[in-house]
């Protein structure tokens, strides 16, 4: 339970960071922006908001079941994972880390533009298109989100042995700014630019110090589960 507990709350911070990284961000922004124009309520707004982030969710889940449940079919896979994990958890960690920092950098995915037809089609749905246009712009990947995603969201599913409650949370934490601006247009706040800046901001120092710390614990992990340090 403990292990659960730690991947759940992990899986929520990482998606957090991945939100406010520059380029979910922004998108975030300009889908619940496109979508709230037309709606007239600021509770319509919100609740395009809620469904746009619970689009969100159910992207990350289905695809991380996909892949996990794909990973743990295969007997070999399956039994090197649930015998090797602690030993690969700490070299995991610091790639984790360094991709995190900046150190190691990811291609966008093109989708030959296929994907924004998609996107802006959903968008005119207006409030009923919410849930698809978050679905789409989760399964667009940004290099960061997809980093976190596969590199640390799967070995987290992995690892505590949760296909659902995990990638959920992870959904949920990206899906979190996506709710306070839609609450944000929905009162009529205006200042959207200046918060932009200010999570431009936290973002950074979030990104720096989750990245240390990935590569401190991984180092750590190495020393002792590899090296076979008594620390």
């Amino acid at each position: 339970m403990s292990e659960l507990f730690a991947a759940s709350l992990t899986a929520f911070w990482l998606g957090i960071l991945a939100a406010i990284s520059p380029c979910p961000l922004a998108t975030n922004i300009a889908a619940i922006s496109y979508i709230g124009k037309d709606l007239k309520s600021g509770g319509r707004v919100l609740a395009s908001g809620a469904l746009y982030a619970l689009g969100r969710v159910a992207a990350y889940v289905l695809v991380a079941v996909l892949v996990v449940s794909s990973v743990l079919s295969i007997p070999a896979v399956a039994s090197f994972l649930q015998g090797g994990m602690n030993r690969i958890l700490g070299p995991l960690l610091i790639v984790i880390g360094a991709f995190v920092l900046g150190w190691i950098r990811l291609p966008k995915l093109d989708w030959g533009g296929r994907g924004e037809a998609l996107q802006q089609r959903a968008a005119r749905g207006g409030f009923a298109g919410a849930g698809l246009l978050g679905m789409l712009f989760a399964l667009s990947f940004c290099p960061m989100s997809a980093g976190l995603f596969f590199g640390s969201l799967i070995p987290l599913s992995v690892s505590s042995g949760s296909r659902i409650v995990v990638p959920a949370l992870f959904g949920l934490g990206t899906g979190l700014p996506v709710v306070v601006f839609a609450i944000m247009l929905g009162l009529g706040v205006r200042q959207l630019g200046q918060v932009f800046q200010a999570l431009t901001r936290v973002e950074r120092w979030a990104r720096l110090s989750t990245g240390a710390v990935f590569i401190l614990i991984g180092v750590y992990f190495v020393a002792t589960r590899i090296v076979g340090l008594n620390l």
